[in-house]
């Protein structure tokens, strides 16, 4: 209803106006994509793919990218340095404008790159707006310049600081607690993009530091793309030499490698100004109609048309190809900031003429290995072919029709799949209890024996041949491949995967995933795709009972059961009760601050003797390479030799302690690490603790028992072991272990139960985890346990 007077008044009052870089803060999700993992690894891209433009542009050969352990992030190049004289219009230093104006840089004028990756002019100044500080320092004009800025807004004015004899540009920045939901950087993440960039760009030389676990590469790559491709197909069985090429058509520079390997994945690649498309564009499309018709008028003009007499499809030509593809354009016109998908339409038939043209010289001159190509592309169709077969023979069977589901299905009464759910379970024992359990109304049961096909690895022809798997399609009864699948006769909406706690159960999980995500991305992206979470626990005692999903509850429940009778005496005080839990719980979160410390390699034992330090320790303690005389002392008593040690590098100062003790094992942590979240949280958490007792002794009493306690953790553990007493704990391994009634209750009771619904953030990331995790190479997955292993809190073996 529309409502006429005044008492909504509505005038140019009403209409706010974002200075500056408010708008930014205000919706930072417009500017970076979203504040999550993937927002906070883009401001780093924004800063990297500056000193990119200047290396495109002839002036930067390298950059190198730090990680504090404050999560800071330091980004330094030997560029031209961004100008710090006054910008005529805005009367400013340009400096300045570039970090706090919207929409300023230098690329909109080609004239200052002929190519860049930063085309927006947003990059920087976004970063500066979502960060708690950045520092900006300038080399030029042998002198050193620098500013800084809180939240976006500059703080000191660009100050000569001192002399230079080289040029280049260096940013530091922390983002904001305040946008960012975590500040955690991923070090795979970032290390693949920049090793991306070394083969994008030859000869430019990256190097990447982490200080949170002392790792240090440089990437350097004077290959190119065709080194690329080699290290993209190392340890397969390839066919022919390497095809590649580049060329130049309406400003518009094109770069590519491509060579086929045995098997049949396809694994092609595509860049724009250096920058990742991961959902492809106009480029990837160009690159596919020069593949296809290359092979096809090969055939047509050589002796193998007698031979070969079918016209070969993309599909078939790109069984097996690995390949990257670079466009490196003026003005390109990406989708969205985040810049995932390349849309300039006259880029298309630019990259199918240049890269048509070149292979075509490729085959002319290397016939054997054009004649192996078509082999392997033909090899392709008649596989696709038997894959057509199989389906039809297995339709003609009845096999893959809903007049005729699997025997092993339990389903359900309802015809209506919007309420109805399937059930995928491993084994018999587990389909049993979950077919006597399940509400036969609208719950279906499959359970699938043994572990089914790793579809990462198969053909379709050879994955229609798996009964499992065959079972599955039918089951779901909207078909399979891209002809003829239709989600909308899917005949369940919710498919739930159940699978056992142990690590044959993750398997047939993992398993499940990669068939779903391969072959039904569809069913992932419609939120039809569930994972259950069945308890890990049942504590019972008599006619009580209770279920537990995982150890954080399990340990909340026992601190639960701390009973009155229970006592912990300390100096002349005692505690039982609430203030006995609390304590507890105290330990657990400091239990917890340590883990995470530790997990960026830092000692135990060493965080423990700084913690033990009567004061927080902080960075103005070490200003001016001195270390305060009580800190070094403390140390010195606790056994440590402590120096302190400053690395100049690119003009920036790092600073760093030198832990050394008896044992001469030595430790180098950097002074960030007292400004992180990490050593705040875990020195608070101590403190409160020694604040209730200073020398951690303690007295544990039940009824008339008593005992002596040393220590903070042996009072936890003590305490968790009496709260064990009295009650029987089950901890399942197995669905198989649970009979039918509590199987409902707890995993298939809408009422109660827990799903995990699987959705994909990162189309491109999720390909890649499957291929290293389930995909031929063996050593993605040994990089990928290596990387890991210290991670592990559960191994079953």
């Amino acid at each position: 209803m529309i409502q006429n007077g005044s008492d909504n008044t509505y005038n140019a009052d009403s209409i706010t106006v974002l200075e500056g870089l408010s708008a930014v803060r205000k919706r930072p999700a417009m500017y970076i994509g979203s504040t999550d993992l993937r927002g906070l690894h883009h401001l780093v891209y924004e800063v990297v793919d500056n000193s990119i433009d200047e290396s495109m542009a002839g002036y930067c050969d390298r950059i190198s990218i730090t990680i504090h352990l404050d999560n800071s992030v330091t980004i330094s190049d030997n560029g031209r340095g961004i100008p710090v004289d006054i910008h005529p219009k805005e009367g400013k230093p340009a400096v300045e404008v570039v970090m706090t104006v919207l929409h300023a840089g230098g690329k909109f004028d080609n004239d200052a790159y002929k190519v860049s990756g930063g085309l927006h002019g947003v990059g920087v100044s976004v970063v500066n707006a979502l960060s708690e500080y950045l520092e900006v320092t300038v080399k030029r004009n042998n002198k050193r310049y620098q500013q800084r800025y809180e939240r976006g807004i500059p703080v000191t004015s660009v100050s000569l600081i001192g002399e230079s004899e080289s040029t280049g540009t260096t940013v530091r920045f922390r983002a904001d607690e305040e946008i960012f939901e975590t500040l955690q950087f991923s070090h795979d993440i970032l290390r693949k993009r920049f090793e991306e960039l070394a083969y994008l760009n030859s000869g430019l030389e990256i190097d990447f530091r982490d200080d949170r676990n002392q790792q240090r590469e440089t990437f350097h790559v004077e290959g190119g793309l065709s080194q690329f491709v080699r290290d993209l197909n190392s340890g397969e069985s390839v066919i022919h030499d390497i095809i590649s090429g580049e060329g130049e058509l309406d400003n518009v520079v094109v770069q590519f490698a491509l060579q086929y390997n045995a098997k049949y994945k396809e694994d092609v690649l595509t860049f724009a100004n250096n920058i990742r498309t991961r959902e492809g564009g106009k480029h990837l499309e160009g690159f596919r109609t020069a593949l296809t018709r290359a092979i096809n008028t090969y055939i047509e003009k050589s002796d193998l048309a007698k031979k070969y007499k079918q016209k070969l499809s993309g599909d078939d030509v790109r069984e097996g190809l690995s390949a990257v593809i670079s466009v490196k354009l003026p003005r390109p016109q990406f989708e969205g900031q985040t810049k995932t998908k390349l849309g300039n339409s006259e880029v298309a038939g630019i990259v199918s003429k240049i890269i048509y043209d070149s292979i075509n010289v490729f085959f002319e001159e290397n016939p054997k290995d054009a004649k192996a190509i078509v082999e392997k592309a033909v090899d392709a169709a008649r596989a696709r072919e038997a894959a057509r077969k199989a389906k039809e023979l297995v339709r003609r069977k009845g096999a893959l029709s809903d007049h005729s589901l699997p025997g092993k299905l339990a389903d359900c009464q309802s015809k209506n799949p919007e309420e109805s759910e399937l059930y995928i379970v491993e084994g018999d024992s587990a389909g049993g209890s979950a077919k006597q359990g399940r509400d036969p109304r609208f719950q279906a049961i499959l359970p699938l024996r043994g572990k089914i096909l790793n579809v990462e690895k198969t053909r379709m022809d050879k994955m229609l041949g798996n009964k499992e798997i065959r079972a599955l399609i039918t089951a779901m009864g909207s078909g399979i491949g891209d002809d003829e699948k239709d989600i909308s006769k899917l005949r369940y909406h919710k498919i739930i995967i159940m699978t056992d706690a142990d690590v044959d159960g993750a398997h047939i999980r993992t398993l499940l995933l990669t068939f779903f995500f391969r072959q039904y991305l569809e069913l992932i992206d419609g939120g039809h795709i569930y994972i259950a979470q069945p308890p890990l626990y049942r504590v019972h005692k008599g006619d009580f009972e209770r279920y537990i999903k995982d150890e954080e509850e399990m340990s909340l429940f026992l601190l639960g059961r701390i009973g009155e009778d229970l006592s912990v005496q300390i100096d002349d005080k005692i505690f039982f009760g609430n203030d006995l839990t609390n304590i507890i719980l105290q330990i657990r979160n400091l239990q917890l601050r340590i883990s995470e410390a530790v997990s960026y390699g830092i000692p135990e034992l060493l965080l423990l003797n700084l913690l033990n330090f009567t004061r927080k320790i902080t960075l103005e303690d070490f200003i001016n390479n001195i270390i305060p005389y009580e800190i070094l002392k403390y140390l010195s008593d606790k056994g440590y030799l402590v120096e302190f040690e400053e690395l100049v590098e690119d003009d920036e100062k790092r600073n760093y302690l030198i832990f050394e003790n008896s044992c001469r094992s030595r430790f180098r942590l950097g002074l960030e690490f007292f400004q992180s979240k990490v050593y705040r949280r875990a020195f608070e958490a101590f403190h409160e603790l020694k604040n209730i007792c200073n020398n951690f002794e303690f007295i544990l009493s039940k009824k008339e028992e008593k005992r002596e306690i040393h220590g903070l953790f042996e009072l936890y553990q003590a305490v968790m072991d009496e709260a064990h007493k009295g009650i029987h704990i089950q901890r399942y391994k197995g669905l198989g272990e649970m009979n039918p009634e509590q199987l409902w209750k707890t995993t298939m009771n809408p009422e109660n139960r827990t799903f995990l619904k699987v959705n994909v953030d990162d189309l491109s990331e999720a390909g890649d985890i499957f291929s290293d995790l389930m995909g031929e190479k063996v050593e993605p997955r040994r990089e990928f346990i290596e990387r890991n292993a210290l991670s592990v809190r559960e191994l079953d073996i």
